[in-house]
């Protein structure tokens, strides 16, 4: 079969590789498209990933096209969403209901091959089996959505909360979209890009701006959550928290990255900062989400490029020109 394969850090071919075999418990999926997404900028500079060569794509959904001898409730021709993590369920964390924290955390399309290839490998447990109104081309969304999801488990949820969010790309624009359904009372966007507010308008954010200087919020916000990663947009963030309010690093920064606090602020206006991981039991919920119209894939997805250009797409994504863009072997 061909892939897309991240040979070395930094480069990357698609190639023909064995095609994978269903195990006992497995299934394996033809993929209709796979997202590209921040986690794959940094498998491609060196990150994240153990070994190369690795094909990426963590983000998909296809159709089944083997099952392993012990499979069951799946067939032959099933469309289905993946959920890539791959728990060990005996580490600590694991026994503890937090294999997002497994401590022999592995991921299709990061520890194994992934889905920008004709077929992928994926354990049954891992299936969403998608309703017949719901394109498998679109459900490759499911994965960045069920992340946002785990977001919101992380966050305090009240009538009348007041939300800023760094960042309108596809996870700030999905982060809105579940604020504006978690009782919010305003969702402030910042971004430098003008494409992404304009689209963050479209959903029906309170307030689209480049800088959160132009916003009228002399007490702060109740939740502030950077989806960028960015040092200054966390740094920026942190100061805008109001009394009692709470920050979330969602978005996934460099290694490097370093942001300084003012502890005694954190202790003045009990601010808690706190972070969310992929996925934990969020997977289904957001396939359901997703299959009840929470999100327009319409909206959400910019650009769908063949496999054969998965390179440029990746370029693209670098350069942050659209919003979800994926992959269709």
């Amino acid at each position: 079969m061909r892939a897309a394969v991240v040979v070395t850090p930094g480069t990357i071919a698609v190639e023909n590789v064995p095609d994978p075999a269903p195990g006992p418990a497995d299934v394996v999926v033809k993929p209709a498209a796979v997202g590209i997404c921040g986690t794959d900028l940094h498998i491609m500079d060196g990150e994240f990933a153990p070994s190369f060569p690795i094909v990426p794509g963590h983000e998909f959904a296809g159709e089944i096209v083997a099952v392993g001898s012990e499979v069951t409730g799946y067939a032959v021709g099933d469309q289905v969403a993946v959920d890539p993590s791959l728990y060990c369920g005996y580490c600590y964390y694991c026994k503890r209901a937090r294999g997002n924290q497994c401590e022999n955390w592995a991921a299709i399309g990061v520890t194994v091959s992934g889905g920008a290839a004709e077929f992928v490998a994926a354990p049954m447990a891992n299936l969403f089996a998608l309703p017949d109104h719901l394109a498998a081309r679109d459900a490759a969304l499911i994965e960045p959505l069920s992340c946002a999801v785990r977001g919101f488990d992380v966050l305090p949820r009240a009538m009348a909360t007041s939300y800023l969010i760094y960042g309108s790309g596809t996870m700030g624009l999905m982060m809105l979209e579940l604020a504006k359904r978690a009782g919010a009372e305003s969702v402030s966007m910042v971004d430098l890009n003008p494409d992404r507010l304009a689209t963050a308008k479209r959903l029906g954010c309170s307030a689209a701006t480049t800088s959160a200087e132009e916003l009228d919020a002399p007490r702060g916000f109740d939740v502030v959550i950077d989806c960028t990663g960015a040092e200054a947009a966390i740094r920026d963030g942190l100061s805008r928290v109001g009394r009692g309010g709470t920050f979330l690093q969602f978005g996934v920064s460099s290694y490097d990255a370093r942001v300084a606090i003012e502890p005694y602020e954190i202790y003045r206006r009990e601010i808690t900062i706190t972070g969310s991981m992929a996925v934990l039991h969020s997977f289904d919920r957001a396939g359901q989400l997703l299959a009840a119209g929470v999100l327009d894939p319409a909206i959400f997805v910019s650009h769908r490029f063949p496999l054969d250009e998965y390179a440029q797409a990746l370029d693209q994504f670098r350069a942050g020109v659209g919003r979800k863009i994926l992959i269709e072997p």
